[in-house]
């Protein structure tokens, strides 16, 4: 089951609520809006399907572009949004969306059950301000983004990094990569 959302703000942020009468959540932050990135990707969505029925997934799209940083105001707004409806919130995004759920986990109102990034760009800074338990999952092979500063980071910080034999988009390994994400997320919410 899935319900249609539209988050509140001066940007439109629309989304869907999959698991909509569970009792946590996981915000998903989908990849470059620029690339085609948006709330139907199947990383977001072999997460959510993997979380289904126990733990609702709110997957949205970005508003209009701003470099990340209006990218970044929205997954807050979207955190909020989800603390207030739900007991406990977790948090991950793919690839630009990684990048957006560190920077947003560093700087949220709302304390969040844990953070997972998979494949997130090079952005190591944007680990140490996340408080809550974080998983780093990259593809070996991925020559799209550079991951190790990220990855090298947060096992310098004692999380969690666990690597995947695969590319940046995960080809062949999608659904191991959603139940990799799941299985972390699900034992902190």
């Amino acid at each position: 089951m899935s319900d249609p959302v539209v988050i509140p703000g001066r940007r439109a942020v629309v989304g869907r609520l999959d698991s909509p009468d569970a009792d946590s959540v996981v915000v998903a932050c989908p990849p470059h809006p620029q690339h085609g990135g948006s709330r139907s990707d199947p990383r977001l969505r072999a997460v959510s399907d993997a979380l289904a029925p126990d733990v609702a997934c709110l997957r949205f799209d970005y508003g209009e572009w701003d470099d990340g940083e209006g990218e970044t105001a929205d997954a807050e707004r979207a955190i909020a949004w989800a603390a207030d409806r739900f007991e406990r919130v977790g948090l991950f995004g793919y690839s630009f969306g990684g990048g957006v759920a560190l920077r947003a986990a560093g700087r949220a109102d709302t304390t969040l059950a844990a953070c997972a990034v998979l494949a997130p760009a090079a952005d190591a800074a944007a680990v140490d301000p996340v408080a809550c338990p974080l998983q780093v999952v990259v593809g070996e092979r991925d020559a799209t983004v550079d991951w190790a500063p990220v990855a090298d980071r947060a096992s310098n910080l004692g999380q969690s990094v666990v690597s995947l034999p695969t590319g940046h988009g995960f080809a062949g390994h999608v659904d191991q990569a959603g139940s990799t994400v799941t299985a972390f997320l699900s034992d902190r919410l």
